[in-house]
């Protein structure tokens, strides 16, 4: 017993030793660390800079991958603009470093003049119609259709 002992305290030494010898060699010390970009491996500062002029542009626009969620969205916010005749012109943005410049990290999404209204549901024409009368004067900067010829005439 001790004998098994002794060799115990042995092999106790013995890796102290290893790991005195690993921790001068630097093999635990703290790595330097590389600077990556926020979102994916491509992304530049030049690149999140035109995302960030991009983003500015008033108007609406749905972020999202082009999924048949996205497109339910897009068609949703499209019918509630015409029912408040207003322009129906909506920027789909796939690019997702467009996207993650607006912070969002579930998709779908829905944009009003550069403000994110709705993440991560599928909103119905009615919701959309509800955000936009909340937004009040900001939704202004989304275009008012102008009335047809036939309309301005009555």
């Amino acid at each position: 017993m001790v004998k098994e002992t002794k060799n115990q305290i042995a092999a106790v030494k013995a890796a102290a030793v290893n790991l005195k010898g690993a921790l001068t060699m630097g093999l635990f010390s703290k790595k330097e660390e590389k600077k990556e970009s926020c979102c994916c491996a491509d992304c530049t500062p030049e690149k999140m800079e035109q995302a960030e002029a991009f983003k500015s542009a008033p108007g609406v626009k749905v972020l999202g991958s082009g999924c048949v969620k996205c497109n339910a969205l897009e068609a949703a916010a499209k019918e509630a603009l015409a029912e408040l005749n207003m322009d129906t012109n909506i920027e789909h943005v796939t690019d997702f470093e467009q996207i993650a410049a607006y912070g969002v990290m579930s998709t779908p999404a829905l944009v009003i003049n550069d403000k994110v209204v709705s993440v991560g549901k599928v909103l119905k024409k009615d919701e959309v119609i509800t955000i936009l009368n909340k937004l009040g004067g900001e939704a202004i900067r989304v275009r008012r259709k102008k009335p047809a010829l036939d309309e301005r005439m009555k």
